[in-house]
């Protein structure tokens, strides 16, 4: 079995966005908003940061406190739509009660929503219109392109239909002409199709579901859920039970989420390339 090594293949991208960034004419802007003080979030926002301003594109930093008004938080999103080289903005999630996410979302300019999480920018994906997508799902085909298999004689299951991962990762597989299963909560033979499957791309956020017994030997997995599990994130693959049955599979956490965070900012450069 071999360990899919997220934290390299996220290295590899970077290192093309650095590269990519420094020949443009502008120096791209990217902001994640934050509202609240949430640990986690405020942790993963850090992060990106630290991340986007490696590969040389500046972070605006934008955090609000958890009591602010939808209407006050929706008038700073319009002035953060019109900073200038602004590339990319995109809301840390979850948001305060109070808040509506959709408006919110549906707030930021669409052609600067790199998370593409905006109707309109979902929208354009789904129809092969938008140049960036989810990078959840963007990241789980960039690790299967890593692999470098033959993905037409493959057979394909996409667990769960979700907004992040299952479902946009599903139009990717498709928009390339691959032949894809998809499970959710209404699926009947979910146990035959996951034991006949060679390729599993996971997106449950079901801690631990998926076990040795339930999969066929040489399985390619490609693990995007996330759950908490006393303290700590675990993904939909019980590791210690799948490793010696599958031919690659990815460790969470270290696997989609670090891949993720390139794509993320490959979208923002995608964004400054139009700009420049």
């Amino acid at each position: 079995m071999i360990i899919i090594d997220g934290r390299k293949l996220r290295d590899e991208i970077l290192g093309k966005i650095k590269s990519e960034v420094s020949a443009l004419s502008l120096v791209p802007v990217f902001c994640d908003v934050l509202v609240g003080e949430d640990p986690s979030s405020v942790q993963y926002v850090r992060m990106k940061a630290k991340t986007a301003e490696a590969v040389g594109i500046q972070f605006h930093t934008a955090n609000f406190p958890a009591t602010i008004s939808e209407k006050d938080l929706l008038q700073e999103i319009q002035i953060l739509n019109k900073i200038p080289n602004m590339c990319g903005i995109i809301v840390q999630l979850p948001l305060p009660e109070h808040l509506d996410r959709r408006v919110v979302l549906d707030s930021i300019d669409p052609v600067l929503d790199v998370d593409c999480l905006g109707t309109i920018s979902g929208k354009k994906f789904y129809e092969n219109k938008n140049p960036i997508g989810f990078p959840t799902a963007l990241a789980c085909m960039a690790i299967l392109d890593s692999l470098n298999l033959d993905l037409q004689s493959k057979k394909i299951l996409v667990l769960g239909q979700g907004y992040l991962v299952g479902k946009p990762v599903t139009a990717l597989l498709k928009a390339r002409g691959l032949e894809v299963d998809t499970i959710d909560i209404y699926t009947e033979n979910k146990e035959e199709l996951i034991k006949n499957a060679d390729v599993v791309l996971s997106g449950l956020g079901q801690g631990k579901y998926l076990m040795c017994d339930m999969v066929k030997d040489g399985v390619v997995i490609v693990d995007a859920g996330t759950s908490e599990e006393n303290g700590s994130i675990v993904g939909d693959v019980d590791f210690e039970s799948v490793k010696d049955k599958a031919s690659f599979l990815t460790l969470t956490p270290g696997g989609v989420g670090p891949v993720t965070v390139a794509c993320l900012l490959n979208n923002v450069l995608k964004v400054a390339k139009e700009l420049k």
